[in-house]
């Protein structure tokens, strides 16, 4: 008499979590968890003994199996679980499964203050929304280097130190940033005549951003590792007004 051809169940080491071998045991008579089980395999390999030692002892006298498919499920989850502690390991046992992985926000751009000002509000929400995306930052970080390259001829020119030319160049990408984000039609490429003229240094900008730049310079001249000098910060300071005064100025269809 031949077999039928219809698929034949293989079996396989495969542990399914301990929720599921709690169950298995339990059907097929033993007084024992998963923890239980997963103690006395490591402690009989830590004693060299194979896995025919250890799992007669999971039982009080023999095992009764409901179904074949109940046994057949049970020694594929122990002898699972027993390769994974034979490869070093650490099984997972848990209530449930794994919780799925909080999906990542997606930044929310504040909403322009155009055709206004900004206000402190919007300054917040803007450097968060800077500081959150990453992706949009590098673009905005080429749309600055390609669009303010008179801005930022007149920081090389200006004979700073690196920790100033950096605090500098990085306090006027974020205002241009936060000008971009908050008005729409953009800002066109700066008069480079407004980087030297004397004045500007105190210039007809919305309060926020002036503040916003202020406790920026506070806080790099406050710096532990590489705080500016009072020379320096003069001058920083004197070259980030003249440049928010131009930045402010460059905007498109005011």
């Amino acid at each position: 008499m031949s077999r039928p051809r219809g698929k034949q169940t293989e079996f396989v080491h495969h542990f399914e979590g301990a929720q599921t071998l709690d169950g298995l045991l339990e059907l097929s008579g033993s007084p024992y968890g998963s923890e239980e089980v997963l103690a006395r395999m490591r402690a009989a390999q830590a004693e060299g003994q194979p896995h025919g030692a250890v799992i007669p002892t999971l039982f009080e006298g023999e095992p009764h199996f409901p179904s074949p498919e109940v046994a057949r499920r049970l020694f594929q989850n122990l002898l699972g679980l027993w390769d994974m502690v034979e490869e070093g390991h650490t099984p997972r046992l848990d209530d449930g499964p794994r919780p799925p992985r909080p999906k990542k926000e997606k930044p929310v751009p504040p909403r322009p203050f155009a055709p206004g000002q900004p206000d402190a509000e919007f300054v917040e929400a803007a450097w968060r929304y800077l500081e959150d995306d990453e992706k949009g930052r590098q673009r905005r970080t080429h749309a600055f280097e390609n669009r303010q390259d008179a801005l930022l001829g007149a920081l090389d020119a200006a004979g700073l130190t690196d920790e100033g030319y950096g605090a500098a160049r990085h306090l006027l990408f974020e205002l241009h940033a936060m000008l971009e984000l908050g008005w729409p039609p953009g800002l066109a490429s700066v008069d480079p005549a407004q980087l030297e003229r004397a004045g500007t240094e105190t210039p007809p900008v919305p309060e926020a951003l002036a503040a916003y730049a202020e406790e920026a310079l506070y806080e790099a001249e406050q710096d532990e590792e590489h705080p500016l000098s009072p020379e320096e910060l003069t001058q920083v300071r004197t070259l980030v007004r003249r440049g928010l005064t131009a930045l402010w100025e460059a905007r498109k269809g005011r």
